[in-house]
């Protein structure tokens, strides 16, 4: 008793005058769980949890350095000079001692205010620009202010992951050190108080048991540039090498120069994907884990006549920590606004917390249908930094740029996460891996969701999503290494089933229900399906999950990840192997049935997947891999790399190449454009299976931000290259033997940009215009640094394209007929061979009918509807002509 009265006394007599408690940490009535609280964000997720009213850190590695928990609704007030903050200390293990190279204690001054919060919160591990400064107390009680900002003393890679010693993280200059700290053999446990008056900064380290001072370090000149900026707390290392840090509890704060800003809190609804599709509305809610006495509810509510209403409970899920919401008979003609309730439970006689997380349910739009495109999320590519110049999160200048073009729909391509970006992949349990997700998921949640939450969106898993460098699904089955392959090689997943569904269940679960939803092998769930949105019709494919690996499927090219590499292989001659599966016969089946079925609304069709149906990519003559593309010099502008050869990369969809033509052939079925992403290089082109341009078009949208920048610099021009354009647009063969039309690239170049190795590796997102009164569509390919309001001229070289909306049948050559209806009537046009009735095509015409054409003479049979279920036969054994002067006439109606 005596000695809590001479800790209080002693803090109280510490207090800076008419000091104000700011803050007091919420441990003490948190249930147990991993997640650490809506004000913190934790470095790594699955690094600390709330234990017993402690914020404990698991993790003591000599390679898992310097945790942080950074307390993110609070900062540094720039200008002022008055704060105290104060924690105990003790270690994770229960009356453990650890030595002097371990530490406890304040990360301060981290980021500023010239780095986004959301950055700031990832700083962790390693020093670097902007990291701040240590105030912390070792094992043995004596405290130090270290340097966390030190530059450049251990590389950058994909990953941070080096051994992280003393001597890497120096004293601050200029401070006094007094103190001897804890007795020997004591455990290690004490208060750590940190203290800014005006200039000078002090920290201390006392004694829990005595109350007495066990050491302090004191700085007369606070540096300047830790004046601002966040505030965390840090456990580096602990009693054992592999086993728990430290614990903390009693956080408090004083004075005013911490600003507070609850509009930081990020929890617990994380974000929201959702979908609406013939009346059926379907939301996604990101949660985090939940401990196994946190509630197990959430319902979802919407605005109208200026009340909420309760609409739908939500299905929980523990693996993906998800809540799904499904609404039937859901009236997309006007927007609504929604939001996730969720009440957030407290221990003891504290009220729950009840968090909203609010969104808009758009109105589905009318004449024009904007799309907005995004792959490849990545956050970080070595030479870290702490700031915008090192880390690429949380993209506000994309997420502005999208913003301020409104889009009626998202698509995420693949690869919102990258495994190893910026930490290591963590295998170690099952549950490790899900946390692990979960936590590099969060970071695109809090990047995006303020897209997300205010109009539908798409998203499908790519490889780096469920922990591949590049996948061959092969339907489902387990990937195992042989004796002459990789695991990844081997086609299949990695990956368990269990990990791979929790991937699904955060990004596709909002979708549309699937055509087919049987499971595949292991039974991993499918998510192909279709929507509807504002007249336009989008298949959503999984173009990896069935796609045979090329190393099992041709073995005489002896492909490593994806590459040929046996000498003399002529993958265009010899690769195209009997039995090899690109879509496979399910979403084959399915995306012939999505080609022809139209609804009376329906007036465009859209294909979306991962990747390209080609290979857009050159390398080095002599490269036997796209190893060496990270390595590449950076053209400068306008400078034509020689040398270089067209490429086979099986992990693009050139391969194979008979599927990959039937799957054009089916698209083309519904005049259907191709939007994906995947290969990190802007890129639209118009596909050919049998001729040239006698199919439709595609765009494969640059990334977000990437490591690897593929090019395109061919060494010759494509034929019928247009004077004037540049030297790699025309049409080729790819490295496959595919026909392709190279419209328009976006190919590295140094663009002058800081930082470069971000925005020399061409960045930005895609926005797809479906315009219903030109019938157009119109791609633009936008880079990342483009100011909001910019105009056309500035978007990446040869973009926009635009082309008619019935291009994506391929080049007409011969009229069939001459179709009239009235002029208030836009009618669906299907025709069938007129010697075994299969379908050629279905369209839309505009109002008042148009002229038919189509590629081959026919004979056809020509139908018409309105609404894509009663059809009338038009004319019978119709023959195209090439002289449109001759055209017989078909009235409809």
């Amino acid at each position: 008793m005596r000695h809590g009265f001479i800790i209080f006394l002693f803090m109280f007599m510490s207090l800076p005058l008419s000091a104000e408690v700011v803050m007091t940490d919420t441990w003490s009535t948190t249930p147990n769980r991993t997640w650490i609280g809506r004000e913190w964000w934790a470095n790594r997720l699955q690094d600390w949890c709330i234990e017993d009213g402690r914020l404990v850190c698991l993790e003591s590695r000599p390679t898992r350095a310097v945790r942080t928990a950074h307390w993110i609704t609070n900062s540094l007030a720039e200008g002022r000079t008055g704060l105290q903050l104060s924690v105990d200390i003790r270690t994770g293990e229960e009356g453990a001692r650890a030595g002097a190279d371990a530490l406890a204690g304040f990360l301060i001054g981290s980021g500023g205010s010239h780095v986004d919060h959301r950055l700031t919160a990832q700083v962790h591990h390693q020093p670097a620009e902007d990291g701040g400064m240590l105030a912390v107390v070792d094992g043995n009680g004596v405290v130090s202010i270290r340097q966390f900002d030190v530059p450049g003393r251990i590389p950058g890679s994909w990953s941070i992951s080096s051994k992280i010693d003393l001597e890497d993280m120096p004293l601050v200059p200029g401070q006094t050190r007094t103190g001897t700290g804890l007795a020997e053999g004591k455990p290690s446990r004490f208060r750590l108080v940190a203290e800014r008056k005006n200039d000078s900064f002090t920290v201390k380290a006392i004694d829990t048991e005595s109350g007495m001072e066990l050491s302090r370090a004191e700085l007369k000149d606070l540096p300047t540039r830790y004046r601002d900026g966040g505030i965390a707390l840090v456990s580096h290392r602990g009693p054992k090498r592999n086993g728990r840090g430290f614990a903390f509890e009693n956080l408090k704060s004083f004075g005013d120069g911490i600003r507070s800003s609850s509009d930081r809190e990020f929890g617990p609804v994380l974000s929201s994907l959702y979908t609406i599709d013939d009346g059926v509305l379907k939301l996604t809610a990101q949660m985090p884990p939940l401990g196994v006495d946190d509630s197990r509810q959430a319902d979802l509510e919407i605005k109208r006549d200026g009340v909420w209403k309760s609409i739908a409970r939500g299905d929980w899920d523990q693996d993906s920590a998800t809540f799904t919401f499904r609404v039937e008979g859901w009236d997309d003609n006007s927007a609504v606004p929604y939001r996730v309730a969720y009440q957030e439970k407290r221990l003891g006689e504290s009220e729950p917390w009840l968090g909203r997380y609010q969104g808009i349910f758009r109105a589905a739009p009318e004449d024009e249908v904007v799309v907005a495109a995004f792959t490849g999320h990545k956050v970080y590519t070595g030479a870290l930094k702490w700031n915008h110049d090192g880390l690429w999160m949380p993209h506000k200048e994309t997420a502005a740029g999208v913003e301020a073009r409104d889009p009626d729909l998202l698509f995420f391509s693949g690869d919102q996460i990258y495994e190893g970006d910026l930490t290591p992949v963590d295998r170690r349990s099952m549950q490790h891996s899900l946390h692990d997700y979960l936590y590099k998921w969060y970071r695109f949640c809090w990047s995006f969701g303020d897209l997300t939450r205010n109009r539908p969106a798409i998203a499908v898993p790519d490889d780096h999503d469920v922990y591949h460098g590049n996948i061959w699904g092969a339907g489902g089955r387990k990937a195992e290494k042989t004796e002459v392959m990789s695991a990844q090689d081997s086609g299949g997943y990695k990956m368990p089933a269990r990990f791979v569904n929790a991937v699904h269940r955060t990004q596709t679960s909002n979708l549309p229900d699937p055509h087919d939803p049987t499971p595949i092998e292991q039974d991993i769930s499918v998510y192909y399906t279709d929507l509807d949105w504002g007249g336009v019709s989008f298949a959503v494919l999984a173009d990896r999950m069935f796609k045979s690996s090329p190393t099992v499927a041709v073995p005489e090219g002896e492909f490593r990840n994806g590459w040929p590499q046996a000498e003399g292989f002529d993958a265009s001659i010899s690769a195209d192997v009997e039995g090899a599966v690109l879509l496979g016969p399910r979403q084959e089946q399915f995306l012939e049935e999505w080609a022809v079925d139209w609804d009376e609304d329906d007036w465009a069709k859209a294909v979306l997947s991962q990747t390209l149906f080609c290979n857009v990519a050159t390398l080095p003559e002599g490269a036997k891999s796209g190893g060496v593309i990270p390595s590449l010099p950076v053209p400068e502008p306008g400078e034509y790399p020689e040398n270089h050869s067209i490429v086979t990369d099986g992990d693009s969809n050139g391969w194979p190449q008979t599927p990959r033509d039937r799957a054009i052939d089916l698209m083309r079925l519904g005049g259907a454009v191709h939007i994906c992403g995947d290969q990190h290089l802007g890129s639209t082109v118009r596909y050919g299976v049998d001729d040239f341009d006698d199919a439709g078009w595609a765009f494969c949208v640059p990334a977000v931000s990437n490591t690897w920048p593929r090019r395109w610099f061919p060494p010759e021009p494509g034929a019928n290259h247009r004077a004037g354009d540049p030297l790699y647009t025309g049409q080729y063969l790819d490295g496959w033997g595919n026909r392709m039309t190279v419209a328009a690239v976006a190919n590295p170049v140094k663009t002058g940009q800081s930082p470069s190795n971000l925005y020399d590796r061409m960045p930005g997102y895609g926005i797809i215009r479906f315009l219903r009164p030109s019938r157009e569509v119109v791609f633009e390919c936008w880079p990342r640094w483009t100011d909001p309001d910019a105009a056309d001229d500035e978007q990446y070289s040869g973009w926009p394209v635009r082309f008619p909306i019935n291009s994506g049948y391929g080049e007409p050559e011969y009229g069939v007929a001459r179709i009239e209806c009235d002029q208030a009537v836009s009618p669906l046009v299907r025709v069938r061979s007129s010697s075994d009735s299969s379908i050629e095509s279905v369209r839309r015409l505009e109002p008042g009918g148009g002229v038919l054409e189509l590629g081959e003479a026919g004979p056809w049979d020509v139908e018409a509807s309105q609404d894509g279920r009663d059809w009338v036969i038009l004319g019978t054994g119709l023959s195209g002509l090439e002289d449109s002067e001759d055209l017989p006439v078909l009235r409809y109606r």
